[in-house]
């Protein structure tokens, strides 16, 4: 899920479930899975990132942070396991029809006061985008597009550090590389 609220809003309880769920919970799991992998000089592991691990979006701020958290966090791993045996990659979708947005809007009725906040309109719109039916403005994709790159990071004798999943993801990819700050900071600013 994505915790949705102006980082002025959440409560850090907010921010730490997001943590807990995108980064520590990953991070406990790792620990466990590690040493045998480690003894055995090989191992997968392939972690869930975000296009919102490579960009920011406004009123995302938690979602943000976590998966900027785990990509830096996966980066450093994989640092780490250089010659172990153990390769780490990240899947980076963008938008996938799960359940991700009515989790979302749980979160969101649960930490955020709309009435209480000076960015009532903007979470009006929230929630209609949370309750609209369908996907992302055409660019959706089933879950079962996750499944050929996760099926290449397990498999490949030479798996990428990084497998994006959707247009925006792919695009973003590049535009972050390309553009300057600002003009980057113009286009998420206009984007919900």
């Amino acid at each position: 899920y994505g915790q949705p609220g102006a980082l002025e809003d959440l409560p850090t309880e907010a921010l730490r479930e997001q943590f807990e769920t995108n980064l520590f919970g990953w991070h406990h799991l790792i620990r466990q899975i590690l040493p045998p992998m480690l003894a055995a000089g090989e191992g997968r592991i392939v972690q869930n990132s975000s296009v919102l691990g490579l960009v920011a979006m406004k009123y995302r701020g938690a979602y943000n942070a976590s998966k900027f958290a785990l990509e830096g966090y996966t980066d450093t791993l994989r640092l780490e396991l250089a010659g172990s045996g153990v390769h780490i990659s990240l899947i980076e979708p963008g938008p996938i029809d799960t359940r991700f947005r009515a989790n979302a809007r749980e979160a969101f009725l649960r930490h955020i006061d709309p009435s209480a906040s000076r960015h009532q309109d903007a979470y009006a719109q929230t929630l209609a985008r949370l309750e609209r039916e369908g996907g992302a403005r055409g660019f959706t994709l089933p879950s079962e597009a996750c499944i050929p790159p996760l099926v290449h990071a397990l498999t490949s004798k030479r798996p990428r550090h990084r497998y994006p999943v959707t247009f925006p993801t792919k695009l973003f990819t590049v535009l972050r590389r390309l553009l300057p700050s600002r003009w980057l900071d113009k286009l998420l600013i206009k984007s919900a």
